[in-house]
């Protein structure tokens, strides 16, 4: 057999792994898993999936991480959800990515909706507030190991990866938000260094990236100010409606669409006031899975069960759209030398991006001495032993309700 259909039968086994290997149950299987004790936010959890199915597991490739991480990062749609709806889609299809979507998503849903009901019934989760105290800290703990080893593993000692990943992570601190732009233009810049196709395809491609950074920078502005669902219309559609539109403005990342959800939810509609739309980010932080489950805190406070379930439906659908749909050309082109040049661009500029948030997040969850020191001894027991994410969460929580008594009479 030639090398070339050595290859070929290679890359043919990498891309049917779920029918030859693994199977498609225990991939919907490890999203359920991941959604039920996955903690950390977005930056983590794409960090835990490479650690897992890619590095320890070895149930996908290395390129078919890199392909789902970069249409997670140019496509609207909060990122963890994303990167798990494209890679079941690119291991099983419409029903992998169908089956992954909800396995990842269930259980937080189900833990947010518990949550929603303790709250309702007493008035209020003074605890919650104790927990994010020492959590958030921890929680960055976990985002900074993830976000080390992703940005190890994805940009090796490539000097251009780097240099990309630099600048991204200073553009995302500076403009305090993940930029969608910024993935197109570094995706663009190593496929016109790496791979570039003659000036003709290459003037097309350029205008390609263009014309798909002006859609998504109009998209963005159109979202901004686009109505409402109408004043005199059902709540529950009001609901769905306006969580709809959010999930089609989330670019990069969950955390992103907390500032839409605060001017939607507080100052548009007046459907919460500032503390419980604070006690609403609290609860998606310090339950697992993805950060946008906050929605189903915020529906159920509204309107109920219903409430909660229609905002759920609104956030995550755009998120199923705007991955199955162009998934098909991305897999039939994933080994296009320039498709390939332009996800190892892209991806850089995600982990840059990603360190980025890691700062951000830093500044707003470590506020005093205590949380410093808890987030530095978090770090070093990640770094040091084989500590699991959510045990080290949980010993965090409890020093939170230890330390928020004595914090507040100080």
């Amino acid at each position: 057999m030639t090398t070339s259909k050595v290859e070929s039968s290679e890359r043919f086994h990498d891309e049917n792994s779920v029918q030859k290997g693994i199977g498609l149950w225990p991939l919907t299987g490890y999203f359920l898993k991941l959604g039920t004790v996955g903690f950390g936010g977005p930056v983590a959890l794409v960090g835990f999936m490479h650690r897992d199915l890619v590095e320890q597991r070895h149930w996908i490739t290395e390129d078919t991480y890199k392909l789902s991480l970069a249409l997670a990062q140019i496509m609207p749609g909060p990122l963890a959800a994303q990167v798990a709806i494209a890679i079941g889609y690119f291991e099983g299809g419409i029903l992998g990515a169908t089956l992954a979507g909800l396995a990842f998503v269930l259980p937080s849903f189900l833990m947010v909706v518990g949550i929603s009901l303790v709250y309702v019934a007493y008035g209020g989760l003074w605890w919650m507030q104790a927990l994010f105290y020492a959590i958030g800290a921890t929680v960055i703990a976990i985002i900074a190991i993830a976000a080390y080893k992703l940005a190890r593993s994805t940009n090796k000692r490539d000097p251009l990866l780097w240099g990309i990943f630099v600048v991204l992570t200073v553009v995302t601190v500076w403009a305090q938000a993940e930029l969608a732009e910024f993935f197109i233009l570094a995706g663009m810049v190593v496929l016109l260094i790496r791979a570039w196709p003659g000036w003709k395809r290459g003037l097309l491609v350029g205008l390609g990236g263009v014309a798909l950074g002006s859609a998504i920078w109009l998209l963005e502005a159109w979202l901004r100010q686009a109505g409402t669902a109408a004043d005199s219309g059902d709540v529950l559609t009001q609901i769905l409606v306006f969580f709809t539109k959010a999930g089609a403005f989330v670019f990069g990342s969950g955390l992103a669409i907390i500032p839409f959800l605060q001017q939607g939810v507080v100052q548009q509609f007046g459907w919460l006031n500032e503390h419980q739309f604070l006690d609403a980010v609290a609860v998606a932080m310090i339950t697992p899975g993805p950060v946008v489950i906050t929605v189903a805190f915020i529906g159920f406070l509204v309107a109920g069960l219903a409430g909660s379930i229609m905002a759920s439906i609104g956030i995550f659908l755009p998120v199923y759209l705007f991955t199955i749909v162009p998934a098909p050309w991305f897999k039939r082109h994933r080994d296009n030398p320039q498709l390939k040049a332009f996800v190892d661009g892209a991806t850089a500029a995600a982990t840059g991006a990603i360190t980025g948030a890691v700062i951000v997040l830093g500044a707003r969850a470590i506020i005093d001495l205590p949380t410093a020191v808890i987030g530095l001894v978090s770090l070093a027991v990640l770094w040091r032993f084989k500590i699991s994410e959510p045990v080290l969460v949980t010993i965090s929580g409890l020093v939170g309700l230890i330390l928020w008594p004595l914090v507040r009479m100080g």
